[in-house]
């Protein structure tokens, strides 16, 4: 069983993401089943920053789990805008939900938001933190597309600010997974990152261009470099649209190879991708409706 709060991937273990992936499935199969698993129970959308599929798959979740819906909406309609911390705003919807999704600019606030309220919190993305059930979504769906043990996966882009792609390298660290790593130099992964693969003995290969191990890769998760984490505008400008993507690009990849994007995408993955079968992206924001109704039905003992 997944812990009561969903904070980090690095806190769930292998047994717990395969209890929500193998719940997920089951969900997929026949989610008519679970229509009324949360009936009468309410989920707080608190979201501090632009989101469309995090947000609206919480929400498709919850309902189609029979459960309601309440939303903070923009920051600037909010109390927030009035100087109420952080603290006192999860306080206040503890008394309206039954369990809180929270996404914030602040590296760590859901943690410090879990230690104000009684009831479940859920990270949807921390600023250059974490993003857990993003990643649940992603496992389901390089899981489908090609397995979860002996592959090898290469994750693009911005290392260093990408909350996707930390949360990504940690849950992988729990398979036998081969991690290919490709940024510039100045976007590879944080020190803390990087140190608990050495330390979970993750084979780790890092490289600056795509071409260097795309043949051998099972899967290629591409990730847009974030403009809105740079502290320096000129820093991002200077790797910017460094990767890129095209159907001709992949004609030496492996048959099998999974294209994945964490969305939304801006230049990363040209538009004739799309037709190709390495097309997974679409597939995987789809698959966020499965997992989150299977990480809900969990934490919220719905399952039960």
């Amino acid at each position: 069983m997944p812990p009561e709060h969903i904070l980090s991937a690095s806190a769930l273990t292998r047994d717990d993401i395969e209890e929500v992936l193998s719940a997920a499935e089951a969900i997929a199969a026949a989610p008519a089943a679970h229509q009324d698993r949360l009936a009468h129970r309410l989920l707080g959308l608190l979201f501090f920053e632009p989101s469309t599929r995090t947000r609206m798959s919480f929400a498709a979740a919850m309902q189609r789990l029979g459960g309601g819906v309440i939303d903070m909406g923009s920051v600037d309609t909010s109390s927030v805008q009035k100087g109420e911390s952080l603290a006192d705003t999860v306080r206040v919807i503890e008394g309206y939900a039954d369990a809180i999704v929270l996404r914030h600019p602040s590296e760590g606030a859901a943690q410090v938001a879990s230690e104000f309220v009684d009831i479940p919190v859920i990270n949807a993305g921390d600023g250059a933190g974490q993003h857990p059930t993003q990643t649940l979504l992603d496992l389901y769906t390089i899981e489908e597309a090609v397995g979860l043990e002996d592959i090898a996966v290469g994750i693009v882009g911005d290392l260093k600010y990408g909350r996707t792609v930390h949360s990504l390298a940690a849950a992988l660290s729990r398979f036998d997974v081969d991690q290919h790593l490709i940024a510039p130099p100045s976007l590879q992964l944080p020190d803390h990152v990087r140190y608990d693969l050495d330390s979970a003995g993750v084979q780790v290969h890092e490289h600056t261009d795509i071409e260097a191990c795309l043949e051998e890769l099972d899967v290629l998760y591409m990730t847009r470099i974030q403009r809105e984490r740079f502290p320096d505008e000129a820093e991002y400008r200077a790797v910017a649209g460094a990767y890129r993507v095209s159907a001709a690009d992949l004609t030496g990849a492996r048959e099998h190879l999974a294209v994945l994007h964490p969305l939304p995408r801006v230049d990363e993955i040209a538009a004739d991708v799309d037709a190709t079968p390495h097309a997974w992206y679409f597939r995987q924001s789809a698959n966020g409706i499965a997992v989150r109704m299977a990480l809900l039905e969990q934490v919220l003992g719905g399952s039960r």
